[in-house]
C-alpha cells in the first residue's frame, strides 16, 4: 500500500518540452494545470498523502517526476535522467526525497550510468529495468546493486519500439500486468495475468495501481473494461496535454 506521492507542478515552459509526436501539437498549459489538479484530487481518492512541488520554469519537462527518483519502501535512488535537458531536475527533487528518507537511504545513479524512472517497474520486490535512449545498462547496473543493499532485485529487459517500459507495461499487483505492444509476446512476462492492450489505445498500456484502484487515462473504453472485468474500482483522469510530450498518469508521480 502506497502511503505518499509526491507531483511537481507543470511549468509554463511546458510548451517547449520534449516530444516524439509534434503533430499531436504544443500543450495548452492552462488546461495542463486543470488536469493535474484533477490528477492530485485522484490521488487523494485512493488514500495517499500527496506532497505538491512547485514548478521548475528552467525545466520544461519537469513535472514528470516519476522519471528522476525511484522510491520504494525502505530507500530512495535519484536518477541521471538521459535526456540532457533533464538532469538538473534532480536538484530540484533532492529536498523532497530528504524529507521522506534518511541520508543513509538515499542513493545516486552516477555518471556514466543513465536511468529515467520511466524505465523502472516494480513488482513487489523485484524491479524490471528497461535499457533504451534514456536508461543504460550501466544505470540499471547501479540501480540494481542499491536495490540488492534492502534484499530487493532487478533485471535488465531490452526496449526496441517505446520509450520507456512503463509505456508498454503496468503493473496491477495480484499478478495482474496491462501489457502492450512489443512486450505481449515476450517471454519475460509469461508468468503474468496479462491484460493485453490492442495497438488503437496503447497510449493507456500507461495506468497506474493505487491502493486497490487503478487510474487510467480519459478516452480508452477498452482498457477501462478489461480492467473492471478484473474487479479493480476504475478512476478516470484526462492526460490530453502530458500525451503531447510522451508523458503518461506513471510519469507525473512519485508513489510510495
Amino acid at each position: 500500500m502506497f502511503k505518499n506521492c509526491i507531483v511537481r507542478r507543470p511549468s509554463k515552459s511546458m510548451i517547449e518540452g520534449i516530444t516524439s509526436a509534434p503533430e499531436l501539437g504544443k500543450p495548452d498549459y492552462e488546461l495542463a494545470l486543470k488536469q493535474h489538479d484533477a490528477y492530485i484530487e485522484t490521488l487523494k481518492q485512493c488514500g495517499v498523502k500527496v506532497k505538491v512541488l512547485d514548478a521548475m520554469e528552467a525545466y520544461p519537462d519537469s513535472c514528470f517526476v516519476e522519471d528522476v527518483a525511484i522510491c520504494t519502501s525502505e530507500c530512495a535512488v535519484i536518477t541521471n535522467p538521459g535526456a540532457k535537458s533533464r538532469n538538473g531536475e534532480i536538484i530540484g527533487i533532492k529536498p523532497a526525497i530528504e524529507a521522506f528518507f534518511q541520508a543513509e537511504n538515499i542513493h545516486h545513479i552516477e555518471f556514466p550510468g543513465t536511468l529515467d524512472g520511466g524505465d523502472v517497474m516494480m513488482v513487489g520486490k523485484h524491479f524490471y529495468i528497461g535499457i533504451s535512449e534514456r536508461t543504460n545498462k550501466e544505470g540499471a547496473s547501479q540501480l540494481i546493486s542499491h536495490l540488492n543493499k534492502y534484499g530487493m532485485t532487478g533485471e535488465a529487459v531490452a526496449l526496441s519500439e517505446v520509450l520507456h517500459l512503463k509505456t508498454a507495461l503496468a503493473y496491477l499487483e495480484n499478478n495482474n500486468l496491462l501489457v502492450g505492444g512489443e512486450f505481449i509476446t515476450s517471454p519475460i512476462f509469461e508468468k503474468f495475468n496479462k491484460i493485453e492492450i490492442s495497438d488503437d489505445e496503447s497510449y493507456s498500456c500507461n495506468c497506474i495501481w493505487v491502493n486497490g484502484k487503478v487510474i487510467v487515462p480519459e478516452g480508452y473504453p477498452k482498457t477501462q473494461a478489461a480492467i473492471e472485468e478484473r474487479g479493480y474500482e476504475v478512476l478516470i483522469v484526462d492526460t490530453s496535454e502530458y500525451r503531447k510530450l510522451d508523458g503518461g498518469l506513471s510519469c507525473l508521480s512519485l508513489r510510495f
